[in-house]
């Protein structure tokens, strides 16, 4: 973790704990929460209320990470790794334990529900605080930020996550649901989360080698071969000479046997390749080259000798027509 991301996480963390002690102690912050109830925005400005009905859902939890958990997938699916959806996932259960952890124990009433002009509502059974909508957006919209792979997505990302947590804690304010300390300590506790998530990188990187090496042991049991790797080939068997000489049963046979000609000529009994049938004169063989000169006598008479060109009769050539030729 960077020097930078430190002093964040502890200005962060210092800020969590002094909204949280501004509350316990029914300072000013509590007087602010009272007037901003009492001044009831959503029947002041009620024409945007349809609207911010609809808009304060990007701060739930359920539709929010069904939307953002598919983008992750894809890019998981894409790039062969699990580190998108584990690094969600981690961030959604940090989010669950510890914003649930303040609101159970606090037990703050939310606004339509104080009992008390002026009281902080706390241990009455409630948890509203902090703001579960708030430190949501956060959180779910603040980890597309954190997995941009370049810096302008990076930058781009971070003002469109900025601008949905902003707009849904103000959005809880006015509806009434949320007190305004409930919706700083939201944003604080979000921000905690996203700062802290490079302290579970190591554990994240041993979750994912530790999945992919389950999946490919349960593909080695199932004799599935590994994605991108070809099934083997099984190759035909070389054919030497020897082979070739062979029967059909492996045996081979005498030299004489079968033969009407002189050896390796092409008579009835003479051995025959193992690609087509008879020898024509060359032995086709794997893996070497077809300019192989071949082991069979010429055929015919005086096929082996080349006569001179003075003692070869003169070709007959047929006598003219007409009346010269008479």
């Amino acid at each position: 973790m960077s020097r930078t991301r430190k002093v964040l996480f502890g200005a962060t963390m210092a800020l969590y704990g002094a909204i949280v002690a501004a509350v316990l102690l029914t300072t000013e912050l509590v007087r602010v929460d009272w007037q901003l109830m009492l001044f009831r925005p959503y029947k002041q400005w009620p024409e945007f209320h349809a609207f911010l009905d609809y808009f304060v859902v990007l701060g739930q939890r359920a539709p929010t990470a069904v939307l953002v958990a598919a983008w992750l997938g894809w890019r998981s699916w894409r790039q062969r790794t699990l580190r998108p959806l584990l690094v969600l996932a981690t961030a959604l259960l940090l989010l669950n334990a510890t914003v649930g952890a303040v609101k159970i124990g606090l037990g703050r009433l939310g606004p339509h529900y104080a009992t008390e002009v002026g009281s902080a509502e706390l241990f009455a059974g409630g948890d509203i605080f902090p703001s579960g909508h708030t430190a949501n957006a956060v959180v779910t919209w603040g980890i597309l930020a954190y997995l941009a792979t370049t810096p302008r997505a990076r930058r781009v990302l971070s003002v469109v996550a900025a601008f949905f947590a902003l707009g849904v804690g103000a959005t809880t304010v006015y509806l009434g649901t949320h007190w305004v300390s409930d919706v700083l300590l939201g944003w604080a506790a979000g921000l905690l989360i996203l700062l802290g998530l490079p302290w579970c990188e190591p554990v994240i990187a041993r979750t994912e080698a530790l999945v992919f090496h389950w999946r490919e042991r349960l593909r080695a049991l199932a004799g599935r071969p590994a994605p991108g790797q070809l099934p083997p080939v099984a190759r035909p068997p070389l054919i030497t000479r020897a082979a070739a000489a062979e029967g059909p049963q492996g045996a081979t046979r005498p030299s004489g046997e079968g033969r009407s000609g002189p050896p390796g000529g092409t008579g009835a009994g003479g051995p025959q390749t193992a690609a087509t049938g008879p020898s024509h004169g060359r032995m086709h063989l794997p893996g070497r080259g077809h300019g192989l000169r071949s082991e069979c006598a010429p055929l015919g008479p005086g096929a082996g000798s080349r006569r001179p060109a003075s003692e070869r009769p003169a070709p007959q050539r047929p006598a003219p027509l007409g009346p010269r030729g008479r």
